[in-house]
């Protein structure tokens, strides 16, 4: 597969760093973005340390005109990472009589980032990839987007997270239907909790953690097979798409009863 140049956002963190480190290599070009300047430089120095040619952007996925500028100023790509996200779950009622809630502000960056962000990071990727010639593979170019095994349930721990997984994941698998036609692979990576940054302050046990070293081999193992949807650890999403094919009654009876993601067990995110 060929990917000599490639772009990753959230490479400042988690598995967009693990990612970036991972493809490092000489005759390698990496574009990669990120919020925080001291963590995205510190990747960048690993990054070149380990022969990459590397350049990098300061940005927020959010920035629609930023990004687009961004992807079309690299003038050609042969993958695209979109790795940049944000979690967060529900508060701690605030009264007998009150839910357990998500802030407006909490909701709307969520989806900004997690969706939206997702967005404004393939749909100029996609522009230019149909530009592109065909490699020799008959491959235009791969776009891979992180999605979550909370986009295959109606956790109510997480609404706002599972809701835009699942839209990522539902649109980069039936877009990616039309794309293959044109010789650019779209594909989704379902996966459970990976041991990042994010997810450290969670007060809850975390089934299937797996560490990122491992979670990028699978990616890339599942990016060279031309995998659609790349799914890990497979029982975990085995047991939340049952889930979600219970009754509305069955599935909160038991998600409103076990401890992950529990309302105020989750740190809120940063929303700046």
């Amino acid at each position: 597969m060929k990917h000599d140049r490639i772009l990753i956002t959230g490479a400042s963190s988690g598995l967009g760093r693990a990612l970036s480190l991972t493809l490092a290599r000489p005759g390698r070009t990496l574009w990669l973005g990120g919020r925080n300047p001291e963590r995205l430089n510190k990747t960048a120095s690993d990054c070149i340390s380990r022969g990459a040619a590397v350049h990098l952007n300061l940005c927020d996925v959010t920035d629609r005109p930023a990004l687009a500028d961004w992807v079309q100023g690299t003038r050609g790509l042969d993958m695209v990472l979109a790795c940049a996200g944000i979690t967060g779950g529900t508060r701690k009622p605030q009264g007998a009589d009150a839910p357990a809630t998500e802030s407006p502000a909490q909701i709307r960056r969520i989806f900004e980032t997690d969706l939206y962000g997702v967005l404004n990071t393939i749909l100029p990727a996609l522009e230019l990839m149909q530009g592109q010639p065909r490699a020799t593979d008959g491959l235009r170019g791969r776009i891979c987007a992180i999605s979550s095994v909370a986009g295959l349930v109606s956790f109510p721990g997480t609404p706002s997270y599972s809701a835009a997984k699942a839209a990522v994941d539902r649109f980069m698998v039936a877009t990616g239907g039309n794309t293959k036609k044109a010789g650019i692979l779209l594909s989704s990576v379902v996966c459970g909790f990976l041991d990042t940054p994010m997810v450290a302050r969670n007060t809850f046990p975390m089934p299937g953690l797996t560490d990122v070293n491992s979670a990028c081999r699978r990616i890339l193992r599942g990016l060279a097979r031309n995998e659609r949807r790349i799914t890990f650890p497979l029982w975990l999403a085995a047991g939340s798409r049952l889930m979600d094919l219970l009754p509305i009654k069955l599935a909160e009876a038991y998600y409103n009863n076990q401890p992950a993601g529990a309302p105020g067990s989750m740190p809120e995110p940063d929303l700046g």
